[in-house]
């Protein structure tokens, strides 16, 4: 299987864990971490009394980061080995950033969940693999750090692989990879180990240069959301009637029986133009613009899909959510939604439970979700939906809970059953 250019991957850890150290150290050891860049953090350390570079620091940026050596915000660090180009998202660990893990984690090919060897599993790790099991992120990296303070020793390693792996398996993830490591030490972060000899799996490094990930944008049913219609009406092209946008997810071929949705109304791909071109075909995450057989009333936030795979629209919407805003998600409240291109006003109609993550036990009817909580809604909306299920679709199954008085971002929702094969129901 060829492996992909990019692969975007999310890190996660409970406090002293060690994160940051392993992102400075990835960063470092792979040659990605400019000269500059190294020289502030060699200054740095050595304000700080410190023999050598704290590689934490190349990644805790902002000031509260650094005076309480913990991360609050979700940082992006883009990097590139001979094999493939990544996005990394850095996120907290604190159980009050859980909002922030769900931001980092919700585009990521892969999650490096790390663990102390010292304390093994622990309820912020059951909440981290429970996040990444909600998002559908299909490959789990367990990263067993400060294997140096524990002497190295395989049954401490055996131990907790076995425990993470297990609980993992609960909820659904199905590709968990265990890797022992020592961050500050530099054991199979990028350099294979010498003082593990028993261990005989991937480093980090080339673990993250060879899983295999599957574009799940150019495999899943073709979605196009419009963004924009183009009508020059100008001499040269008088009758042009266009439709632009990004293809969220499939392959969408000239020719092919469409379906405009809410509308319902159908017609035939006429042409695809791309970058100027007209072309026969088009993927995923390609922007291009569509020209229709007939003329067809079609706005922003209508979603064009093949007719033999168009999804069924709705007005009522369950799913999992995370509330991310200070203020509290209630039964009753007015919100807007907005999925791909569409935003439609809605009310929440219930909030029937709210999950704890480090049980996966649910609080029934809490009338109420708080900053960090994960729970489940029913959402009316004004207007019908085109959405898909998230765990078919990652980029068409998730929407945005807005307030309409000022804008701000109050949840974010993924439609449908919770977990893979675990559903957490109703």
């Amino acid at each position: 299987m060829d492996v992909p250019a990019l692969l975007r991957f999310a890190t996660a850890g409970s406090v002293d864990d060690g994160k940051s150290t392993l992102v400075g150290r990835l960063l470092h050891d792979s040659k990605s971490v400019l000269a500059d860049q190294l020289e502030a953090v060699e200054a740095a350390s050595a304000r700080r009394g410190q023999d050598t570079p704290d590689l934490a620091l190349l990644t805790d940026g902002l000031r509260a980061e650094r005076e309480q050596g913990i991360t609050i915000d979700v940082a992006y660090r883009y990097f590139a080995t001979a094999r493939r180009r990544f996005i990394l998202a850095d996120t907290p660990g604190h159980v009050q950033y859980t909002r922030n893990m769900v931001t980092g984690a919700s585009t990521a090919d892969l999650a490096v969940v790390l663990v102390d060897a010292r304390n093994g599993v622990i309820e912020q790790t059951r909440r981290h693999a429970a996040v990444a099991a909600l998002l559908r992120v299909p490959h789990v990296v367990l990263a067993v750090n400060k294997m140096d303070l524990v002497g190295y020793r395989e049954t401490v390693f055996a131990k907790i692989a076995e425990e993470f792996t297990a609980y993992a398996s609960e909820l659904g993830i199905r590709d968990v990879t265990a890797i022992p490591i020592s961050a500050l030490a530099g054991d199979n972060v990028v350099e294979p180990s010498a003082h593990m000899s028993w261990y005989g799996g991937p480093t980090v490094l080339e673990h993250l240069e060879t899983v295999p990930v599957t574009d799940e944008s150019s495999a899943a049913r073709a979605r196009f959301p419009v963004q924009y219609v183009i009508r020059p009406q100008t001499a040269a092209h008088p009758d042009y009637r266009g439709y632009a946008g990004q293809i969220a997810s499939g392959v969408l071929r000239v020719g092919e029986a469409v379906t405009v949705l809410p509308s319902g109304r159908t017609s035939t791909i006429e042409g695809i133009d791309a970058l100027g071109e007209s072309v026969d075909t088009a993927w995923a995450p390609q922007s291009v613009t569509l020209r229709l057989k007939d003329d067809v009333d079609i706005s922003r936030g209508d979603l064009i899909a093949p007719t033999a795979l168009a999804p069924t629209t709705t007005r009522d919407v369950a799913a999992t959510v995370c509330h991310v805003a200070d203020r509290p998600l209630t039964v009753g409240q007015r919100v807007l939604l907005k999925h791909t291109t569409r935003t439609v006003k809605a009310i929440v109609k219930e909030i029937p439970s709210r999950l704890t993550l480090d049980d996966l036990s649910q609080h029934p009817a809490p009338g109420q979700l708080v900053a960090n909580d994960i729970g489940r809604v029913l959402v009316r909306t004004a207007e019908p939906l085109a959405l898909d299920a998230y765990a078919d679709s990652r980029r068409t199954g998730s929407f945005l809970l807005i307030d309409p008085a000022d804008g701000t971002t109050l949840t974010a929702g993924m439609a449908g059953d919770a977990f893979t094969e675990h559903e957490w129901s109703l």
